[in-house]
């Protein structure tokens, strides 16, 4: 786990000073690179993928205008999709050289591994923690309707098949205002009387909307 980590950290590190923006781009770059651990294959591969994701996630927040911080798989951990089996009750994590680490699964995940319409994906193994990702085909659902919500500072709107609401909260924007403004201005450095005059002011905003 702790080589894993390792490899995710150097592949972020590539990702970045490349500036690869897809995994083929990444794998490309960096798995050359991960050659001097001596792990198998399976797991660089899954390094470069996780790693991705990392980066993928960091790009996304600088969209939104965020400043994420510098991107690091900080806990030991071991993800793979790769060469692994479930054998009478047993995970077996391949270790190269047709050897295995097996963890014993409890009832409760064998009893959801046995539906035979679940497809077992990958897994993610730390110290404390084992997670099984499956997947499963399900029936398309087709839609009767509809319908779509948008919801802004001063109003909502409801939009259907057949008609369009829309409610006002302009009133509600108002009294939020003025509340924080008046709570802004107490100076009296006193918890209780904050408190009482917090209620006071807080009942008269909701009496105010409910009306």
């Amino acid at each position: 786990m702790k080589i894993f980590r390792n490899m995710v950290n150097d592949c972020i590190r590539i990702g970045l000073e490349k500036d690869a923006s897809n995994r083929m781009k990444l794998s490309n770059l960096s798995y050359s690179q991960l050659a001097k651990y001596n792990i198998i294959s399976y797991y660089k591969l899954a390094a470069i993928s996780h790693a991705m994701g990392i980066l993928a996630n960091r790009k996304k927040s600088l969209k939104r205008g965020l400043k994420p911080r510098q991107p690091y798989a900080r806990q030991p951990l071991l993800v793979s999709c790769y060469g692994f089996k479930i054998i009478n009750e047993v995970l077996k994590v391949p270790l190269g050289k047709r050897r295995y680490y097996d963890i014993p699964l409890n009832n409760y995940v064998t009893r959801i591994l046995s539906d035979s319409l679940l497809r077992i994906r990958s897994f993610t193994l730390t110290a404390d923690l084992l997670s099984i990702n499956i997947s499963r085909e399900v029936a398309e659902i087709e839609c009767n309707s509809v319908e779509g919500v948008d919801r802004n500072l001063h109003n909502v709107t409801l939009c259907g098949s057949n008609a369009m609401i829309q409610y006002d909260l302009s009133k509600a924007v108002d009294i939020a205002e003025n509340t924080r403004s008046i709570i802004r201005s107490f100076k009296r450095n006193d918890i209780r009387i904050r408190r009482k005059i917090y209620r006071k002011f807080t009942h008269h905003s909701v009496i105010r909307w409910r009306y």
